[in-house]
């Protein structure tokens, strides 16, 4: 029987940490994460978990930590956002090339400049090719319920990459929803215990952890991480299927709503799915076949069923919370439109940047993004931003 709670993200994501009970957990404190450490310090402090807490000088340390954690055996876990992704974005390449299996919760957070503390996807698009597995949460439910199947993904022997959990910082980090808890003897049992194959304090099969590698071997294992990034699509499916037998929840690589049938899709990620949730339903009364397609797993990128499923549709809309840049499309957009070609599908598709540093998206925008795309006649204007005061 699942526990009902009220709970904000972070708090959802910490208590799934307790859960889980790592055998080390290193980190710095960066707002919007800075509760998960700190709520997971007083289950230390408590004696709930026999987790050695690594309370560290800042992010590159604590990702450093838990990389020499891993290596050694263990499981390990830290959080961050923005900044502090940032700085440790060194040792973030050197986990995912060493195949150690960390998690991750990572709190969106704007990146600076100017100093912004609120919630876009800056941090993780910055990161997305760092060979990490990523999955993004629309609700503090699926943030947790995705906590609870990190470990059974990253640490498949198939797999054996780190991953990250994506939750809009603030947005959902810190605002307390309903939400149903597993417990903790069925928790314990799903994730099961970590028994990786190699590891340096196995005296009878010594190792080396991050040593150089030049021009006669780095492409091939280079191939090895991309064939285990592929690896991740299967399990993360299986391990999906496992979790909804046990709860009832059902989660696949993305969340199709109102979709079989819609003309008019958008493509977004998090909480502001909830948002066109809503205002598809309102336009849905008014006879306009709206969807969503709200992705879950960007990493591995599911490109393929993405294109499949937009197939049908007279346009699409992107959304990325990442200020455009570029001069062109922002990452997801990228990522999209690259499924769509490579599947010969061609279905007009606009960009939009959005919600960035922050700021509110409201039914009345994506009213307009869903007005955008039933009066769409060319492509000539592709990259648009939502919501400037200008506009």
């Amino acid at each position: 029987m699942s526990i009902r709670e009220r709970l904000s993200g972070n708090e959802a994501t910490a208590f799934a940490m307790k859960q889980i009970n790592p055998d080390v957990v290193a980190a710095f404190p960066i707002t919007p994460s800075t509760e998960i450490p700190q709520y997971f310090s007083t289950y230390v402090a408590n004696g709930q978990v026999d987790t050695e807490f690594v309370a560290v000088e800042g992010e590159h340390s604590a990702m450093a930590a838990c990389i020499g954690a891993e290596a050694a055996g263990g499981r390990a876990m830290t959080a961050t956002s923005s900044q502090g992704l940032a700085y440790m974005w060194e040792m973030v390449q050197i986990a995912s090339s060493s195949r150690l299996p960390i998690v991750m919760p990572l709190i969106n957070r704007a990146i600076s400049g100017p100093l912004n503390i609120h919630c876009d996807h800056t941090d993780a698009m910055a990161s997305r090719d760092c060979g990490w597995i990523m999955l993004f949460s629309e609700d503090n439910q699926e943030a947790y319920d995705n906590m609870i199947m990190a470990h059974r993904i990253a640490e498949h022997k198939d797999v054996m990459l780190p991953l990250m959990v994506c939750q809009d910082g603030f947005i959902t980090s810190h605002s307390i929803e309903n939400i149903e808890l597993i417990e903790d003897d069925i928790v314990k049992e799903f994730v099961g215990t970590y028994k990786p194959a190699h590891y340096l304090l196995n005296k009878k099969e010594p190792i080396a952890v991050g040593p150089m590698d030049l021009q006669p071997y780095l492409t091939e294992h280079k191939k090895q991480q991309a064939v285990a990034m592929e690896n991740a699509k299967i399990v993360i499916k299986e391990v999906s299927e496992d979790f909804e037998k046990m709860t009832g929840r059902k989660y696949d690589f993305f969340e199709g709503y109102k979709l079989e049938d819609a003309e008019y899709v958008i493509v977004c990620m998090n909480s502001t799915a909830g948002t066109v949730k809503e205002t598809i339903d309102k336009l849905r009364e008014l006879g306009v076949k709206a969807g969503l397609l709200k992705i879950r797993m960007f990493r591995p990128f599911p490109g393929e069923e993405i294109a499949k499923a937009l197939s049908n549709a007279k346009s699409v809309a992107v959304l990325d919370r990442v200020p455009l840049v570029s001069a062109t499309g922002g990452p997801l957009y990228e990522d999209v439109v690259s499924g769509m070609f490579v599947e010969g599908i061609n279905v007009p598709t606009i960009n939009y940047t959005y919600g960035v540093g922050g700021r509110d998206v409201t039914v009345e925008q994506i009213e307009k993004v869903y007005a955008d795309l039933q009066g769409l006649k060319d492509m000539k204007e592709p990259y648009r931003f939502l919501g400037l005061k200008s506009k």
